[in-house]
């Protein structure tokens, strides 16, 4: 009858063990996922800034200023743009006098 009672003591003692074990690694795992869920929140509220940064940034006036301040650009006028024009086949006079 010892033998059944050491048994069956191990036995609740060894499943005791499991079970705390087995609650902790729960506890962990479920940490982990609310700093995963917070992480996450965090990188969709960076993405969105970011995102209202970009159109910002791409705005067209602020495109045309700075166009015109960094790069030295302007508006073109007639008096300094260059229209081509192609006979009516579409081919360039350059491209019939070039063999290959």
């Amino acid at each position: 009858m010892t033998r059944i009672n050491a048994l069956l003591l191990l036995a609740v003692v060894a499943t005791a063990i499991y079970l705390v074990r087995v609650q902790y690694e729960s506890r962990r795992l479920f940490s982990e996922l609310d700093k995963a869920h917070s992480q996450a929140r965090r990188l969709a509220m960076d993405v969105e800034r970011l995102e209202v940064e970009k159109r910002a940034q791409a705005s067209p006036g602020r495109v045309e200023r700075l166009a015109r301040e960094k790069l030295d650009m302007r508006q073109p006028t007639p008096g300094i743009t260059t229209y081509m024009s192609y006979p009516a086949d579409g081919i360039p006079a350059a491209a019939k006098t070039a063999t290959p």
